[in-house]
């Protein structure tokens, strides 16, 4: 299987956003009115703490992650990098794809310099959390939101 990765184009946000909405988690989310996903995507693509990446199998779209990298003087100055949205396509799902995904993100976070991956993931997602911990992922957080 040739997957190769590359930053997401306008033309990728239906694929991106089908992969975000295949899951019964995000399906219970209630949608959120008066946003522009097309204005979102260009923010992050404007953006250069921001990448939006998309795996690639044969000219399809098989998976996605969003990359942000934090500036912080917790670390002493040490950036970090925050992996957000990992998905991979239904039919290609068990195959390894993720794996090799957050392999390149890490990667990418080693080569701007980051000193520190972290991700969050749903208390829910109990087989996302056995994937991360088979990484080398540790759960040393507890975290918490508040939605406005």
């Amino acid at each position: 299987m040739s997957v190769s990765f590359r930053t997401a184009r306008r033309d990728d946000v239906p694929a991106i956003l089908a992969m975000l909405d295949d899951d019964p988690i995000a399906a219970a989310r209630e949608p959120v009115e008066g946003i522009d996903i097309m204005a979102a995507f260009d923010a992050i693509d404007a953006d250069p703490r921001n990448e939006l990446i998309v795996a690639e199998e044969d000219g399809q779209v098989i998976g996605t992650f969003q990359l942000t990298f934090i500036p912080g003087l917790s670390r002493r100055g040490a950036e970090r990098a925050q992996i957000e949205a990992v998905r991979v396509a239904l039919p290609y799902r068990n195959r390894g794809i993720g794996r090799r995904m957050m392999g390149w993100a890490v990667e990418r976070a080693r080569e701007r310099g980051c000193r520190l991956v972290q991700l969050t993931t749903d208390k829910a997602r109990h087989d996302a959390h056995r994937f991360y911990a088979s990484l080398g992922f540790t759960p040393t957080h507890e975290g918490f939101k508040l939605r406005l």
